[in-house]
């Protein structure tokens, strides 16, 4: 049986990714394809790339459009999902690639977004400990945010084995411009990011900030407090993070590594390279997969993690698609065979 998705903000970089792995996925239809101010539009004139799909018109963003599919998924702005969502069948699988759903405290949200809070879904990052069972058979899924995507996944293994002291978390993230959306935006031009970086969200406002702190938290089993730190690369997309935490006395380099390894040894995509050899961005472009390295510093008493994703793939698009297949019971990998791409 094959599934019908329609697929929402189809003109922008994450509705564009979630088409480009649908059209390979073998078990899905594409149907409605929809957006707001380019209703109307042929999506060849707005992703040209996606070549299968070049001549099919872009619908207005309503529920109408939106219903009668097996799966709908949102990549709309921050407090535009809900508002949709609410209105759509419960039986049909709902993936908001948005923040809209990702927070449980309402008080982190109102303070982060200044609007009610949606409610809290399941969390579409599987590789976190109980979270793949959380997603079986959900019919509501929220899409972690990029950074937290990365940050989670790079500290979670120290966390959920007990290894890391909770406060002094220190991490520093760069992204591609592709992160910042498809408008046009001054500080984004050519002549702007080449060849130079920049950070932004200093001081702890960074929206992503408490999704990453409730994470680990909840590794954790205990408050975890960050300081989070997101920067801006000259490169289009990818993100490096690398986040930093103090060990507990008694823990060494061995313990670490092992913790790591057996958190991620059944993990399709995601992957913990040999010693030695450490993570790039190049490595994980236009694919699923995360790519990290550890290495203990004895003199400060910290474990150093880097870990790289694709921030519109695994950062986004891929998750909503794996934590899709996960829901259905169909081959988690289903339309994310790619490799990466080099150079």
């Amino acid at each position: 049986m094959t599934i019908s998705v329609a697929v929402s903000g189809a003109s922008g970089y994450a509705g564009g990714e979630v088409l480009r792995l649908l059209a390979g996925h073998p078990e899905v239809s594409v149907g409605a394809i929809t957006a707001h101010s380019n209703a109307g539009a042929r999506l060849g004139e707005l992703q040209p790339h996606l070549h299968s799909l070049a001549d099919r018109v872009l619908v207005d963003t309503t529920v109408e459009n939106l219903a009668g599919h097996d799966v709908v998924f949102l990549a709309l702005p921050h407090g535009a999902s809900a508002g949709i969502a609410a209105q759509l069948d419960p039986g049909t699988l709902v993936i908001d690639a948005g923040a809209d759903h990702r927070l449980e405290d309402p008080l982190a949200w109102e303070k982060f977004y200044g609007s009610p809070h949606a409610g809290t879904w399941p969390y579409g990052l599987p590789e976190l400990p109980g979270h793949r069972e959380r997603l079986k058979g959900a019919r509501r899924i929220a899409v972690p945010g990029c950074y937290p995507t990365s940050s989670l996944l790079a500290l979670t293994p120290g966390f959920a084995a007990g290894l890391l002291e909770p406060e002094d978390v220190v991490i520093v993230s760069a992204s591609g411009t592709s992160g910042a959306g498809k408008a046009a935006k001054p500080h984004l031009l050519g002549s702007e990011i080449l060849g130079g970086m920049s950070p932004y969200g200093v001081g702890g406002g960074h929206r992503h900030t408490p999704e990453i702190e409730q994470g680990l938290s909840a590794a954790a089993g205990e408050t975890v407090a960050v300081s989070f730190t997101p920067t801006l690369a000259p490169m289009a997309r990818g993100i490096l993070t690398t986040a930093t935490a103090r060990v507990r006395p008694g823990v060494d380099a061995a313990a670490l590594r092992a913790a790591w390894e057996q958190a991620y040894a059944g993990e399709h995509f995601v992957r913990v390279l040999p010693e030695g050899q450490w993570p790039g961005t190049k490595m994980v472009v236009g694919s699923n997969y995360a790519v990290m390295q550890l290495a203990y510093d004895p003199h400060a008493g910290r474990v150093i993690v880097s870990c790289v994703i694709d921030n519109l793939n695994k950062g986004t698009a891929g998750g909503a698609v794996q934590s899709m297949n996960i829901a259905l019971g169909l081959d988690e990998t289903a339309g994310l065979t790619q490799q990466g791409v080099a150079p």
